[in-house]
């Protein structure tokens, strides 16, 4: 029952709600969202390779050096992606910027056949049509106001950051023979270097002002949401196919909706709800096994 893919399967759920409830802690974090972004990749990749070294493990690294110009890439990626992302949400709704970044599900689903030689059948092409529904009702997007260069703006970072996402997810497809923690370092360290300079020239570190609070939570964020699930979320790509991994990231989305709903008490009314059952039940019916399959699915 528990097979390999099982297990990824498992690890990718996993690491996709703890994705889910970044928006919680970010709420209560007194930080500019480029500090808070570069402080949670050195977090997670400190925490990392202080795990591997403590567990006498060591790093293979022959398999990262042969997989390191993907490595460098895929993680500087990474934290563009996160970039793009946060001056999204500066020039538009919340609501239009996350919409337009969970178009990432989509480009990798219908890059996967030419990029990575996976079979897409159709099941797979109406669950991300019932995704993509979900998803619109979900981010309130219909009830939103949308207008002017500003919103234009807005919509091509969020498309942007969701074009670096799936760059990353199918960059994963292609490193080969890792270990998910020696790859998780790499990634997290590049993405914070790339962070570094943005940080350093766009935000203003001279009013940051920090308490016990705030650094227990940010230190949460960095090695729990960071170095952990984003070892778990790479670690399972190995075993799965990267429109199983594409659609299952709509469970992160609906995660954040519903929680800001129970513990922040944002409303995300009855349209919300029903986008959050299309997108888990389309997640759910994409990975039931069809008769006569004889690939990984």
């Amino acid at each position: 029952m528990f097979n390999e893919q099982n297990k990824a399967r498992i690890s990718l759920i996993i690491s996709m709600f703890v994705f889910g409830t970044i928006g919680i802690f970010r709420r209560y974090i007194p930080l500019p969202s480029g500090i808070l972004a570069m402080a949670r990749g050195f977090i997670g990749a400190l925490f990392l390779t202080a795990a591997i070294l403590l567990g006498k493990k060591g790093f293979d690294t022959k398999a990262i050096k042969k997989n390191l110009p993907l490595l460098l890439i895929s993680g500087a990626m990474i934290g563009f992606n996160w970039i793009l992302l946060f001056e999204a949400y500066n020039y538009t709704s919340v609501a239009t910027a996350t919409l337009c970044y969970y178009t990432a599900p989509i480009f990798v689903i219908l890059a996967s056949p030419l990029l990575l030689r996976e079979k897409l059948s159709a099941k797979k092409m109406i669950c991300v049509a019932v995704s993509v529904l979900g998803m619109i009702l979900v981010s309130g997007i219909l009830d939103a106001d949308f207008s002017g260069i500003k919103e234009l703006t807005g919509v091509f970072l969020g498309l942007g950051a969701a074009l670096l996402y799936a760059s990353v997810v199918i960059m994963n497809k292609k490193i080969k023979n890792l270990q998910p923690y020696d790859k998780t370092i790499i990634q997290l360290g590049s993405a914070a270097l790339v962070l570094l300079p943005y940080t350093l020239f766009a935000e203003d570190i001279s009013s940051v002002k920090f308490d016990l609070t705030s650094a227990a939570m940010l230190l949460t964020v960095g090695i729990i949401h960071t170095g952990i699930a984003y070892a778990m979320y790479f670690g399972s790509m190995d075993k799965l196919k990267a429109q199983t991994a594409a659609l299952f990231s709509y469970i992160d989305p609906v995660i954040a909706i519903i929680l800001s709903a129970l513990i922040l008490k944002e409303n995300i009314g009855v349209s919300g709800y029903i986008g959050a059952a299309l997108i888990l039940g389309a997640t759910l019916i994409s990975e039931i096994p069809e008769k006569k399959c004889n690939e990984n699915c």
